[in-house]
């Protein structure tokens, strides 16, 4: 899978809401009301990023679900990472 081009990555980063670039990943915070609905958020994200074969990094501080993705076998940024962030959106508890 290709790299994006800085031009690119900007563009389909204006296109999520929330999401900001860190380095080589785009990373967003969701907020799920307590550690109990931080646990299931990210137990949702499991089906999609194991259909994809794209697993994120994940952090959980009680309330707070940090997602950072990013293709590590390509070093950067492809499509594939915005495909997940899409599907991690639609997933949100506040969405």
């Amino acid at each position: 899978m290709a790299l994006l081009s800085d031009a690119e990555i900007e563009a389909r980063t204006a296109e999520l809401s929330g999401w900001e670039r860190r380095g080589k990943a785009i990373s967003k915070a969701f907020e799920c009301g307590d550690f109990v609905g931080s646990v299931r958020f990210v137990d949702a994200i499991v089906e999609p990023a194991e259909a994809m074969n794209h697993h994120p990094d994940l952090a959980i501080s009680w309330d707070t679900v940090t997602v950072t993705i990013s293709t590590h076998s390509e070093g950067g940024l492809t499509a594939a990472d915005f495909e997940l962030a899409g599907k991690v959106d639609a997933l949100s508890p506040t969405s």
